[in-house]
């Protein structure tokens, strides 16, 4: 029951990085064009110069 002592605070820990680096995704607009990437794979146009 001791390891429960550890455990517990190293969970929440890693929970709440994991949630800061998903408010950090989100508000550098990482998910700003999920649709763009999805219809752009499947398109036969080959783009001979891709955006860098």
């Amino acid at each position: 029951m001791e390891i429960l002592a550890i455990l517990i605070p190293v969970s929440l820990f890693l929970g709440g990085i994991g949630l800061a680096a998903f408010f950090w995704a989100m508000r550098t607009r990482q998910f700003d064009d999920p649709e763009g990437d999805a219809h752009r794979i499947l398109t036969k146009d080959w783009d001979d110069r891709p955006k860098p």
